[in-house]
């Protein structure tokens, strides 16, 4: 069975949803998601899982929160090549270009992107099926 981590941050319950989305996506394909908070979650969690679903909401002018976010991205980041990831996250604002320019980052970092889900504001049925689509993408 895959063991899928869904590490997210969430400033408004959005991306936190869309993580609890993802969740039931690897649940009905047969694996186990962990729902992690970012603060919670370090390098040395990564061994423990099988692949990765990162979720960041669109902050300041499109880029990735700074704050707590950030930080935990940029200490796991050269460990994530040649690992099963994929993005999500939510936006209110422009058109969710913080979410092409963290896969470029990702990209460039060497690390193969499965798939990225964005959901303007609260997830919609439409983003709440692709959120679930990229969990069972991820088993």
């Amino acid at each position: 069975m895959s063991k899928v981590a869904v590490v997210y941050w969430s400033g408004t319950g959005n991306t936190e949803a869309m993580a609890e989305f993802v969740a039931e996506g690897v649940s009905e394909a047969g694996g186990e998601a962990d729902v992690i908070q970012v603060s919670d979650f370090s390098a040395s969690n990564l061994d423990d899982y099988d692949a990765f679903a990162f979720g960041c909401p669109a902050m300041g002018s499109e880029e990735l929160e700074s704050d707590e976010f950030e930080p935990v991205w940029d200490e796991i980041e050269p460990e994530l090549p040649g690992r099963k990831v994929a993005l999500f996250g939510s936006y209110d604002w422009a058109d969710g270009e913080w979410m092409d320019l963290w896969r470029e980052r990702a990209e460039a970092a060497g690390i193969t992107v499965g798939d990225t889900v964005i959901a303007k504001d609260y997830p919609d049925e439409v983003a709440a099926g692709a959120c679930r689509s990229l969990g069972a993408a991820l088993v």
